[in-house]
Formats: C-alpha cells, structure tokens, sequence
C-alpha cells in the first residue's frame, strides 16, 4: 500500500491539484494530510475542501488553527498577518470549525503524523537540525512518524544517535526511527519553487521525496487578484 503524504499546502490550489495528480500516477491509495491547508495563498477553501472529499487522516497545523479562531494575531510577521486576515474573512464558519474540530497528533496504521514537533505539538515549534529533532524522538512510539512546518524535505534517522539526510528515497530498517519532513505543497522554503509530497510504501519500506513543477502562475495570479501582498506571489518563484 502507498501513501501520499502532503502538508503545507497553504491554500496554493494549482499546486495541491499537481500533487494529487502525481501522486495518483505513482499508485498511491491512500492520503495523509499534515496540516495547514491554508493561509498565504488564495484558495483556502478549496483546498479545505479537497482535503475534506479524501476523508483522509488530518493533523492541525499552526495557520489552520489561527485562521480558525479570532485571537489577536498582531504579534506575527506582517505578510503572515495580513494572509490570515485575510484568510479568516474568506472561510465559512463550517470551514472554520471544520479545522477546529482536527486533531494534533495521530498514528496511522504503523507511522504517526503531526504538523510540527511530538514533545510540544501545540507550540509550533520548528525542527531544523538533528539537535531538534531529538526531542520529537523521545515521544515517537512508532518506526516512522511524518510532519511539516518548515517547509523543507529533510529526513532524520535514529539509530543510537541522531542523524539528518536529504536523501530523496530512503529505505526502512528495523531497530531504527524515522521522524520525515516531506516538505510544502504550497510554499516551498529550500529553494526549489516544485511542489514537494513524501510517499510511503508499506510494503517495500521506503519513504520518497517528489518535486512536482505545477502552475506557478496562475497561483501567483491569484494571490494579486485576491489583494493579498504581492511578496507572497513572488517569493513562490523562489521557493523561499
């Protein structure tokens, strides 16, 4: 069985739609989804609702939560704020409790999902080095576990230490732990502008990193069309 797992979509529809696409053409049955489907681009309740008709297992990321409830959110960077604004204004109260209503952390079959760390899921914490992912380890009870939030593809791997890899396909060994960032669908931060998904085989016990090019411009059309700040239609260009 394979799994197509996504996250970070951020509302960048052209870019979902090209994931799933892939995703299909590679055989997989099954959709895991890692949270924050929206907030920066200009489908937010589009993508919601493709995330929705896959019935598919769902952590809460940092933006669905803000963009779900009415808390000050002057404190953030200004082009986040202003997305979410934004955001808030363009999804329904059923959207909105939709998002409310997902969880934090879940196990799937034998791999957990959550959108940012497993020793603190509900302070958005950001793994970008071994030294934080050792955290997450101490509460990961199973071989494998997916999660997002940085926006960048990078493998950490257990086995009486911790190390990192960039490795776009990566074997399961037994006796050792796997913590997976897959990337961003809709954001991309490590230069590379190409949607990026994980997928994972459960009978061959591998995990593969895809980058998928999609429509870039008419995501960055979009997002001027909707009044959003222009950075957010240009940095998609850059994958930063």
């Amino acid at each position: 069985m394979k799994f197509a797992i996504f996250g970070d979509i951020h509302a960048n529809l052209e870019a979902f739609d090209a994931v799933l696409e892939d995703a299909a053409t590679q055989g997989c049955t099954e959709h895991v989804c890692i949270g924050d489907i929206v907030g920066y681009n200009a489908n937010p309740s589009e993508c919601l609702q493709k995330v929705a008709e896959l019935n598919c297992p769902t952590v809460k990321g940092n933006h669905d939560e803000e963009a779900s409830i009415d808390t000050d959110i002057t404190g953030l960077n200004p082009l986040a704020q202003k997305a979410l604004e934004w955001t808030r204004d363009a999804l329904s109260e059923e959207e909105k409790q939709w998002l409310r209503d997902l969880r934090m952390v879940r196990q799937v079959g034998d791999f957990t999902i959550v959108h940012a760390t497993l020793d603190s899921p509900t302070g958005w914490a950001y793994v970008m080095n071994k030294f934080d992912a050792m955290a997450s380890f101490s509460y990961q009870f199973t071989p494998l576990c997916f999660f997002g939030h940085t926006h960048a593809p990078r493998i950490y791997i257990k086995d009486g230490r911790v190390n990192a890899e960039d490795a776009l396909t990566t074997s399961i060994e037994p006796g050792k732990k796997y913590f997976v960032n897959v990337g961003s669908v809709g954001q991309p931060r490590d230069g590379d502008w190409r949607a990026s998904y994980g997928i994972y085989d459960n009978d061959a016990k591998t995990i593969t990193i895809r980058r998928i090019p999609y429509d870039l411009r008419a995501a960055q059309d979009k997002i001027n069309q909707a009044g959003l700040p222009p950075m957010l239609a240009e940095r998609l260009a850059h994958g930063r």
